[in-house]
């Protein structure tokens, strides 16, 4: 399989990893899908060609690593991978129990995934972008799952909204060290509701349909980060990738807007942050 470019999905059995390997096998991409599925996961590998499908927990170091070290043995190298995996919030937060006793501990298996699987999967994609041999292998991209729960409040899962909001800084906090030490590009996409397997069809029938995200803008976004280049919002901000690392974009409906973090508050902070900031 040498000279094609080799992808990465960690959820990629199911929603948007799936509607994205999709998209990449048919532009010639070798996709590896990562998912703790198997049933899903086989499914999908027999649906698309050029795909092969890796029983993975992202929640486990062990299973994660050795997956990625399968395929870069195999492949000699890698040029993208989508930090996607992620479930819903379990539990009831503000559930009320009895005041005499300690409540039960919060169900934090979304932490675990989102967040954690997201930190180990950018960790090993790091290493592994370092290690191509084949030398068409140079423009290298992460992109990050985040949501627009990472953006703005939400209280109804407020840990989910913990998770996609520590996706969105951990993305802003590694994205310049990953560009100028290696070249690596890194971006987060923030995706309003989008009808995938997360939610039962009752909750989705219940969502009002006219701001439901399109499947289809959010795997043409990824795509347009991983080609590089001028990308343009629907506010008209047009930004060159190949020469910014960092991009946080909020994909809502059909529209696309680059979403910036928020400045110092005054010069003080300006200089506390150049000061700490290694790309500096």
């Amino acid at each position: 399989m040498s000279g094609h470019r080799v992808a990465i999905i960690s959820g990629g059995a199911s929603g948007i990893g799936l509607a994205l390997a999709e998209s990449l096998a048919r532009k010639d991409w070798v996709v590896h899908i990562f998912d703790l599925d198997k049933e899903k996961g086989e499914a999908a590998t027999n649906q698309i060609p050029a795909t092969v499908f890796h029983q993975v927990d992202v929640n486990s170091w062990q299973s994660l690593s050795s997956a990625f070290e399968n395929v870069f043995r195999k492949e000699k190298r890698l040029d993208f991978v989508f930090a996607n995996a992620g479930i819903m919030e379990k539990g009831g937060f503000y559930d009320r129990h009895d005041t005499n006793l300690p409540p039960p501990p919060p169900e934090e298996s979304c932490i675990d995934i989102n967040l954690k699987g997201i930190v180990k999967t950018a960790y090993l994609a790091q290493h592994y972008f370092r290690g191509n041999t084949d030398s068409t292998a140079k423009d290298r991209v992460l992109v990050m799952t985040s949501s627009v729960a990472g953006i703005y409040p939400q209280d109804i899962t407020p840990l989910y909204a913990a998770t996609k909001a520590g996706i969105l800084n951990f993305m802003r906090s590694v994205a310049g060290p990953f560009f100028n030490n290696d070249g690596i590009r890194t971006y987060a996409i923030c995706p309003g509701s989008v009808r995938t397997n997360l939610l039962g069809k009752e909750l989705w029938d219940a969502y009002p349909q006219d701001y439901l995200t399109s499947m289809d803008k959010i795997t043409a976004t990824v795509q347009n980060l991983i080609t590089g280049g001028r990308i343009e919002d629907s506010n008209g901000t047009v930004i060159d990738l190949n020469l910014e690392s960092g991009l946080a974009v909020e994909i809502f409906v059909d529209d696309v807007y680059f979403r910036s973090p928020p400045g110092p508050c005054n010069d003080g902070m300006r200089f506390i942050m150049d000061h700490m900031s290694s790309t500096k």
